[in-house]
């Protein structure tokens, strides 16, 4: 599936000149400092997501933390074992802290021996938390819940393409209720979707997509998730048209989540459930990579569209 405007779009972002003008390195690839020019952007996106908002969604922003436990019990370690960052804090008495403290001041390694993982993890997708929230409000309505959710994520995925940040913003809009509810809605949204992108002028295209599943078993997840038309994502030119960027993706869980939380409705059938994920570190990088680094000289329509002064 695929749709594309008739606007042209530029060879890609210049790595060069992003760097300069949208952000400032902070010594570790995939995690910059954003300068003002670049938030702009940012807050513009999310005025124009809000104003797409589902119609009585309950709005949640969440910490760039969540439980461990509750990340362990939804899979995610299972399946992305290779994307999760872990909080580790300083454990032991003020001696053995104390000595860690000293070793770093020698140059040694501090972390070996006093450091301990936290019952903390680095939330990495915005909709993890709100299952079982959702779940602890007992059996899922008859007309189902639909929520806005967005977060501060982080991937364990050091890179340095621009497209590619393993500190990024999120935003979500999720769908719990029967499977033709689940489908509907995102049915609906891969086709609002495209107006929405095409409003910014950025050439897209829509196609089927898997998740990064870890190993053997994952390729197998992965090929199943095809297959079944789970997942589609939005594609848009960033780095270059040979490899456009997942902008934004569509996707049915089916019951998985609603088996891991016990999301059921008042009959007992496990509710299903389905979001729609805009990458707002990406959507930002398409712009300037179409528009250019003048945001003053970008098209009064897109200008109108994002809010900008």
């Amino acid at each position: 599936m695929s749709n594309a405007t008739d606007v042209s779009q530029q060879a890609g972002l210049n790595i060069t000149d992003a760097l300069g003008t949208l952000f400032q390195p902070m010594g570790s690839d995939g995690v910059y400092a954003r300068t003002q020019q670049y938030e702009d952007i940012v807050l513009g996106l999310k005025h124009l997501i809000s104003q797409h908002r589902p119609q009585g969604a309950e709005v949640f922003h969440f910490p760039p933390v969540m439980s461990r436990a509750q990340l362990e019990s939804s899979g995610y370690l299972y399946s992305f074992p290779q994307l999760l960052g872990c909080v580790c804090c300083l454990h032991g008495t003020e001696k053995d802290i104390s000595a860690a403290v000293e070793r770093a001041k020698k140059g040694d390694d501090w972390t070996s021996e006093t450091m301990v993982a936290a019952d903390l993890v680095l939330t990495p997708a915005a909709c993890y938390p709100i299952y079982p929230i959702a779940a602890k409000r007992g059996p899922v309505p008859t007309e189902g819940y639909a929520f806005d959710v967005s977060a501060d994520c982080f991937r364990r995925e050091p890179s340095q393409n621009l497209d590619r940040l393993q500190s990024f913003r999120m935003r979500e809009f999720v769908r719990i209720g029967t499977p033709d509810a689940i489908i509907e809605f995102r049915q609906e949204w891969i086709e609002r979707a495209r107006g929405l992108v095409d409003e910014l002028h950025l050439t897209h295209k829509i196609e089927h997509a898997s998740d990064p599943f870890f190993g053997r078993t994952g390729q197998l997840l992965a090929l199943n998730q095809i297959e079944k038309a789970l997942k589609f994502e939005l594609l848009i030119p960033v780095r270059s048209e040979a490899e456009p960027t997942a902008c934004m993706s569509f996707n049915y869980h089916l019951d998985h989540f609603a088996q891991t939380w016990n999301l059921v409705h008042e009959n007992g059938t496990p509710a299903h459930t389905g979001c729609v994920a805009f990458g707002i570190d990406r959507l930002t990088l398409a712009l300037f990579a179409k528009h250019g680094f003048t945001t003053s000289a970008w098209p009064a329509s897109i200008r109108h569209a994002l809010a900008l002064s």
